[in-house]
């Protein structure tokens, strides 16, 4: 590990002050379940590492115009032991129980995870099935960028070297609305999932039909992927088994996965249309209850 300049500033502003001074040359530390291992391995070496130790006003879940909003300080456990977010979103605490070990859950971070941008985890495929978005501030001002734009490649988004990862907003779902995620790993049960998939569906209680759903992906592409295609053909249907095998086959037309030591590309790009039927039919099941 190369020597770095440790700073533990009281304030956003100064966390902000101190990314503007020293943009590529520092890294923001959180829980570190990431960024220790990288550092390790000198993947990444920094001459200045900040934390966010000290400061205060990042680690609560609010309800704010309709969504909640969850500070990016907030960690996995809190995701999952939360009673607003399991009464209010509980596909969010289910994701998040299914991280790892409760260790890593007791540190990792909201934020962290999603800036880390590894598309094996698991909380950015439910989070961008849910139509989140995330506050990026800094010292010149804020903007919220929708999840589904936030990825940009394998650990690369469009958080900019002097910008600070504040916040996720997550939609309260609509009525009649069912979400899961669902996570296939034929390993231990605290590794990254071969494949991932989180599918929200929205339907017409009376006709039973889909009004709108969202299919995401973690582990098959450089970024968590979304699959619109597959989104469109659903809607307006009622849920059978020709439509999702339909809506299975298209998934596994827009994968991109690479072989590795949780399975070969092509087990993977067939996984994830078993797991797709699967979600579609179970959130399915969760709108109709």
């Amino acid at each position: 590990m190369r020597a770095f300049e440790y700073r533990e500033p009281d304030t956003l502003e100064e966390v902000l002050a101190l990314l503007h001074d020293h943009g590529e040359d520092a890294k923001i530390i959180a829980g570190g379940t990431a960024l220790v291992i990288m550092l390790n391995q000198r993947l990444i070496m920094p001459s200045y590492l900040i934390s966010l130790r000290k400061l205060s006003g990042l680690n609560s879940v609010d309800s704010v115009d309709g969504a909640l909003q969850l500070g990016a300080l907030v960690t996995h456990r809190d995701m999952e032991t939360s009673p607003v977010i399991r009464d209010q979103i509980p596909v969010l605490a289910e994701t998040y129980r299914q991280v790892a070990t409760l260790r890593i859950r007791n540190m990792a971070t909201v934020g962290g995870t999603l800036a880390h941008a590894d598309p094996s985890q698991d909380s950015p495929v439910t989070l961008m099935a849910l139509d989140a978005r995330v506050g990026l501030t800094s010292s010149g001002g804020s903007r919220e960028v929708a999840l589904d734009e936030f990825f940009t490649d394998y650990y690369e988004t469009v958080l900019q070297p002097d910008e600070l990862l504040t916040h996720v907003q997550v939609p309260l779902p609509k009525p009649h609305t069912g979400s899961i995620y669902l996570k296939f790993l034929p390993r231990t049960e605290d590794d990254y999932a071969t494949v991932g998939v989180a599918a929200s569906v929205e339907i017409e209680p009376s006709s039973q039909l889909c009004r709108e759903c969202r299919i995401v992906m973690g582990g098959v592409a450089s970024t968590p992927l979304r699959v619109k295609e597959a989104e469109a053909l659903l809607s307006g249907q009622k849920l059978a088994p020709e439509l999702l095998h339909k809506a299975a086959s298209v998934v596994q037309e827009h994968t991109d996965p690479i072989s590795d030591s949780r399975g070969s590309a092509d087990y993977k790009r067939e996984m994830a249309g078993v797991c797709v039927r699967r979600a579609l039919e179970q959130a399915w099941q969760r709108a109709l209850a």
